[in-house]
């Protein structure tokens, strides 16, 4: 689960990490009242969505009085913005954070993530800030400071001051960076997240280390641990499609496009994009009903799916080893049944109770297609896809 910027800040702000002074508006007029509270006479205003490279974009400006801000504000109250990790159809903004302008003398990129490799937390920092850490890595890689942590342990104040060492951070600020550093780590711990991000890291011009920008997200599987984290989910920067599937117990990744994919287990879903792919179609979605497929399950796969308007035909690919084939048709054809479909649906049953199961689909009556391989059940998909657009295309001649 990702979290804005402010509520990033809040959050690292509490473990003891400098962030500068800003306040929340959800309207222009708002925003420049922010502004008189917080004093001064630069202003930086930022969109809060959920995505990067959001400066590139128009979504963070520098203005220099209230009327700049409401203009500003104006311009990005309610339009879509689009940067390159939104996609062309971007993110809605409806609010901005307004924050006192910062002088700064250096940009530091520091990051915590989850190393799967060592099964460790791994600190990535970099010199060179104010850059995305893809950019560092291919432009300046010998910049780029790496340290893994102990569990056991927990980041240790002799670590810190290593990683604060080769950042080249002055002796007078190394107290500072060890603190940021063990207070990102503590966020990040206590509160199970997968990625904290502060980028840039700045070193301002009366000697702090302050935070300008900060990403964080965190494992959904352990929200039911932090429901002060939970709260703070904005629903409005997620894939409608994620969000409805989320609420109902369902991974769910939308795509492109047009084959819808119902699988049982990540392995399995990857492999039967793949082999969609490699049999000239594309998949609408990643979607994973899990180890404990009842009909009912199925039946809220069927329906996330047909929800998606691009989704031309349906590919139920199941390999039951927990699961039971038998469980998975009476959901195809329960789902069938209650809401009947104009796209092909296309099914491989393998595993456990498999007979039963193709008895199930073979005695339902409804037009499914059956294969007994996945490749067959690809083919035969991108088949029945292609079959199906070219009867519409002849209906709509005639």
């Amino acid at each position: 689960m990702d979290i804005h910027e402010y509520q990033a800040k809040e959050i690292l702000s509490r473990f003891g990490v400098t962030v500068p002074s800003g306040g929340l508006a959800y309207s222009p007029e708002q925003a420049a009242y922010r502004a008189r509270e917080l004093g001064g006479n630069r202003w930086i205003v930022k969109a809060q969505v959920h995505a990067g490279g959001r400066g590139k974009a128009g979504g963070v400006k520098l203005c220099n009085s209230e009327h700049e801000i409401q203009d500003a504000t104006n311009d990005m109250f309610g339009r879509k913005l689009v940067t390159h990790q939104t996609g062309p159809e971007g993110k809605g903004i409806y609010r901005v954070y307004v924050e006192s302008a910062v002088d700064f003398n250096r940009e530091i990129y520091l990051g915590f993530v989850l190393d799967r490799t060592s099964q460790r937390v791994m600190i990535v920092a970099s010199s060179e800030g104010g850059m995305e850490i893809e950019d560092i890595s291919a432009n300046k890689p010998e910049s780029i400071v790496r340290s893994t942590v102990e569990p056991a342990v927990g980041l240790q104040e002799f670590q810190a001051r290593e990683i604060a060492f080769a950042l080249g951070i002055p002796n007078s600020l190394t107290q500072q960076m060890v603190r940021t550093l063990q207070g990102c780590y503590r966020a990040f711990r206590e509160l199970d997240a997968t990625m904290v991000e502060i980028n840039p890291l700045v070193i301002t011009a009366d000697n702090r280390i302050l935070a300008l920008d900060a990403k964080m997200t965190f494992d959904s599987n352990a929200l039911f641990r932090h429901p002060q984290v939970s709260e703070l989910r904005d629903k409005s920067q997620e894939d409608p499609r994620e969000a409805r599937a989320a609420d109902r117990g369902l991974a769910y990744i939308g795509l492109t496009g047009n084959i819808g994919c119902i699988v049982n287990g990540a392995g399995l879903a990857m492999a039967t994009m793949d082999t969609i792919k490699l049999a000239g179609g594309e998949p609408a979605n990643f979607l994973d009903i899990g180890g404990g497929a009842t009909p009912e399950r199925v039946a809220k796969a069927f329906r996330l799916v047909m929800s998606d308007e691009n989704v031309q035909a349906i590919l139920v690919n199941i390999f039951a080893g927990i699961n039971r084939c038998d469980w998975v048709a009476e959901g195809v054809v329960q789902a069938l049944k209650a809401n009947p479909v104009d796209v092909p649906v296309i099914v491989r049953l393998a595993g456990t109770n498999v007979e039963e199961g193709q008895k199930i689909l073979a005695q339902s009556g409804l037009p499914i297609i059956r294969a007994g391989s996945l490749m067959e059940a690809a083919e035969r998909a991108v088949g029945a896809w292609k079959n199906d657009q070219k009867q519409n295309t002849k209906m709509r001649a005639i």
